[in-house]
Formats: structure tokens, sequence, C-alpha cells
């Protein structure tokens, strides 16, 4: 099952679901008015929804219209909590290395993990605005969850069975910031602004077996300025999402909509690229001892998609980030 939520000006948005090849829409409201109520009142909601979605695909739905991923926000654009994994330990270790960090003990064993802000998140081909370049922009591509209610300390193989929903996800960055924050001990506040999302968000049987371990085995495809910049997999996880839910639980409930991001899916060998600037920049200070690709500008542009066997997924990321404009007195 896909589904998506269309602006209309409130701040949940307005439900509908999507056709397999992301083509066709039809309102779902008369189910649940927002994503958000679908996912708290999932066991009564989900098979009317399922049965809307197959009749979409079958043609017979009535009021069926063109689905336009411009008009589309988040899936969820007001999720009540948004949790930032780094499960791949390939970026980490090139983090590492490159600027001479000393590795965080038990990182292998206890996943990293960052509470974003979720009251703004934006939409695929929405821009990004910020207030200075020399805050270090830089995109991050990975791969998320949106669970149901999860119980404070549900252990991982139960937590495999809270995941509701699989997202892709821009995770902007501003570098300039983190080497302070994280200093700290308090962790990232500044350095992470509003994320971004692709239009549509797919139960994990829409992409089959590259649903596997608790993981998405699919290549995400990243162009930046209308040049290829990677296309890492996201099978390579050190950390299932079943384990960064269980992390994200161990002390606390998880409310229904909490999405739970993987970090910057990275591979092993650089042969597939990266999802992100400073994991470039990274690498070439290994390889040739200077950074050389520099952060983002405005009006720069990142384009994102997932595909399965050449079909859509989530949709894609095509957005700019743009200066913004300074509050009015």
């Amino acid at each position: 099952m896909k589904l998506a939520t269309l602006k209309n000006g409130r701040k949940d948005g307005r439900l509908v679901v999507v056709s397999t090849d992301l083509r066709q829409a039809v309102d779902a409201t008369h189910i649940a008015p927002s994503l958000l109520d679908a996912i708290e009142r999932w066991d009564s909601t989900a098979p009317d929804l399922l049965a809307l979605y197959g009749s979409l695909n079958a043609g017979t739905a009535p009021g069926t219209f063109d689905f336009d991923p411009s008009q589309a926000g988040a899936p969820l654009p007001n999720a009540p909590q948004w949790c930032d994994g780094s499960a791949f330990l390939n970026h980490g270790r090139l983090m590492e290395r490159a600027f001479n960090i000393a590795p965080i003990p038990d990182s292998d064993q206890i996943p990293l993990m960052y509470q974003g802000g979720s009251d703004d998140l934006l939409g695929a081909n929405d821009d990004v605005p910020l207030p200075d370049e020399a805050h270090g922009i830089d995109f991050e591509g990975e791969f998320g969850v949106i669970v149901r209610e999860v119980p404070m300390g549900c252990p991982a193989p139960l937590a495999r069975n809270r995941i509701l929903l699989l997202v892709q996800i821009n995770d902007v960055s501003l570098r300039a910031f983190g080497p302070r924050e994280m200093r700290t001990g308090f962790g990232f506040f500044q350095a992470k602004p509003s994320s971004s999302f692709a239009p549509v968000a797919v139960t994990p049987d829409e992409i089959g077996g590259a649903w596997s371990h608790a993981r998405v085995h699919l290549d995400l495809n990243v162009q930046y300025n209308g040049q290829w910049f990677g296309n890492p997999n996201g099978r390579e996880m050190n950390f299932g999402f079943d384990e960064l839910i269980a992390h994200a639980a161990r002390t606390r409930k998880l409310s229904p909509g909490t999405i739970i991001g993987s970090g910057t899916v990275s591979n092993a060998g650089g042969a597939r690229g990266s999802a992100c600037i400073a994991e470039r920049r990274a690498i070439e200070l290994i390889e040739s001892g200077a950074s050389s690709t520099p952060f983002m500008h405005f009006g720069d542009r990142v384009r994102m998609e997932a595909r399965l066997e050449d079909r859509p997924v989530f949709g894609v990321i095509d957005q700019r980030v743009v200066q913004s404009t300074p509050p009015q007195a």
C-alpha cells in the first residue's frame, strides 16, 4: 500500500492513497483525515485503506486524479517524534579516519541516535530555506520507518512488528554547527534543520524481498546539480530498524507516528559513491590530503530516488536550497 499527504493548509494535510506506479491517487479522508490519524487507528483504518488501494490499482475507484508530487508534503508533516540513527558504521569510520576523531566507545554495539525536530518536515519538492551558506549546508540520503505505538523496553524481535511504513529522507545538515554541538555532550540542535521526505510512504510488502532483516535493500540514487553523486544500498546497515526502534524505546514508549531514520546510507569500498557531501569530503581528505567538494550554495539542487526493478517506490526528492527570508520587525 502507498500513502501520501497532500497540502491543504492544515498542519497534518490530507490523506490520499497512491497507485503502485505513483501516477494516480484517490482521496482517503472518508477513512482517515490524515496519515497520523490513520496510524493512530491502524487496526481499523488499514483494511479500508488497503481495499481502496486495490480498487485504485484495478481502475475501479471513483474520484481518482493524477498524483502530483509537487502538491505533496512530507507523509507526516508534523510527526510526534523524529529520531535519527547512524546505523551505517562505514560512514562513521570514514569520519573518524579523515578527521582523526577518537572512536565512540561501543558504537558497534549500541546505536548512535539523536532526536530531531519533527514539527516542520518538508515535502519532496519544497525549497529548503536556510540562513547562511557559511553554515556548511549538506544533504543526507536515508531510509526510515514509521511505527505504531511501541511500548517502553520493547525488544528488537517485537519491535520489527511495530513497523507500519517505510519512507525515504533527506536529512538536511549544517556541518559548521556539528563539531561544537557534539563536544557539548547535548548533541545536535542547530546543526539539524527541517528534514525532507519523498512524497510516498509504503508498507514493507511493497518492496517484497528488498525488505529483509529490517533493512531496505534498495539503491538510493543521489544526483547533485544534475551529476551522479552516489547509489549506496541500504542493505549494509549494521543495525536494523528493529534494533534502532528497540534502542529508542529502551526508556520511553514511542507514540504512533514516530519516525526512525537510518542515518546516511553508506557502503564500504567507495565504488557506490556517497549520499552526503561530508562523506565525500572525508574520502577526498583520506585519499589526497585535502577536501575539494564544497558544501551547498543557494540554488544548488539535490535529487534522490530509490527504485525497485526500475519501478518507483517512494517517488523522488528533488529540491533546492535557498536563502531564508529574515523575519520582519
